[in-house]
C-alpha cells in the first residue's frame, strides 16, 4: 500500500506495527510457552476446545495454569473461580502503570477497559519498552495491534498443537512451558526504570525461595507485599535521603 494510504489512516498504520511486534522475542517466547500449555492440557484431560477457550478468555498463562489444576483436583466452580480471580489481581499494577502510558485526553474509557483484557506480562514488558517511542495518539492503535494478534494467534496455536504435543516427552513441555518466567525475569529487571524496582525485584528473588520453605502456601504473598514495602521503605528512607543529604550539603 502507498504511504500516502496510511498518512490518511494513521491509526491503521500504528496498529500494524503493533501487530509486528509478534515477531519480537518476548512474543516469540510466549508462543513456544503456549506449546507447553497445550502440552499440559493434553496430559490434563482438557479438550483442544476449551484449552483455546482459556486461552481467548483467560489470556494469562499462570491464570490457566491454576485453573486446570484446580480442575484436576475436582475443585468447586466457585473454588476455581476465585482462584482464577485472585491470581489475575496481580495484573492490577501493571493495567494501572500501562494506562497513563497509553491514553490521552480522547480515549474512551470503555476503549481502555477491553484493552486491559490484554495485559498480562509479555504485553506489559513490549509496551513499556516500546511505547516511550510511539507518539501519544498513536499508543493505543499500537497495543491493540500487539495485543490483538498475540492472544488470536496463541488460541490458534494451542488449537493446532494440541494433537501434536502429546508425543512430546514431559521433560520437553516443561521446559518450553518455564521459558517464559526465565525469560521475563530478566526482562522486568531490564526494564525497570526506578531503583526502587530493581530493590524490590532483589529482595523478592532471595526472599522468595527462603518464604516458601519456611511458610509454604503464604510465600508469594509474605514476599509481594512484605518486600515491596521493605523496598519502598529502603527507597525513601536511605536511597533519597541521602540524595537530598547531599545536595543539602553542596548548597550548603
Amino acid at each position: 500500500m502507498s504511504s500516502s494510504f496510511f498518512e490518511a489512516r494513521p491509526q491503521l498504520r500504528w496498529f500494524l506495527i503493533g501487530m509486528r511486534g509478534l515477531f519480537s522475542i518476548p512474543a516469540m517466547i510466549l508462543m513456544v510457552s503456549f506449546v507447553g500449555f497445550s502440552a499440559f492440557a493434553v496430559e490434563s484431560g482438557i479438550s483442544r476446545g476449551e484449552a483455546m477457550f482459556m486461552t481467548a478468555i483467560i489470556w494469562a498463562l499462570p491464570a490457566k495454569m491454576i485453573l486446570i489444576g484446580m480442575m484436576s483436583s475436582g475443585a468447586s466452580l466457585l473454588a476455581c473461580f476465585l482462584a482464577v480471580s485472585l491470581s489475575s489481581i496481580r495484573m492490577m499494577p501493571m493495567v494501572a502503570s500501562l494506562v497513563p502510558e497509553m491514553r490521552d485526553s480522547k480515549t474512551p474509557t470503555w476503549l481502555l477497559l477491553i484493552l486491559s483484557h490484554f495485559v498480562a506480562i509479555t504485553a506489559w514488558v513490549f509496551a513499556m519498552a516500546n511505547l516511550k517511542t510511539i507518539p501519544r495518539e498513536g499508543r493505543i492503535a499500537f497495543f491493540a495491534g500487539f495485543g490483538l494478534t498475540l492472544v488470536a494467534v496463541n488460541t490458534i496455536l494451542v488449537g493446532i498443537c494440541y494433537s501434536l504435543v502429546s508425543t512430546f516427552p514431559p521433560l520437553v513441555a516443561g521446559v518450553l512451558f518455564f521459558l517464559t518466567p526465565v525469560y521475563f525475569v530478566a526482562s522486568i529487571w531490564a526494564t525497570g526504570r526506578q531503583t526502587v524496582v530493581k530493590v524490590a525485584f532483589v529482595i523478592g528473588i532471595v526472599s522468595g525461595p527462603l518464604l516458601a520453605v519456611i511458610v509454604p502456601g503464604f510465600d508469594i504473598l509474605i514476599a509481594g507485599i512484605g518486600g515491596g514495602t521493605l523496598a519502598y521503605l529502603i527507597d525513601r528512607v536511605f536511597i533519597r535521603g541521602r540524595a537530598k543529604a547531599v545536595l543539602a550539603q553542596e548548597g550548603a
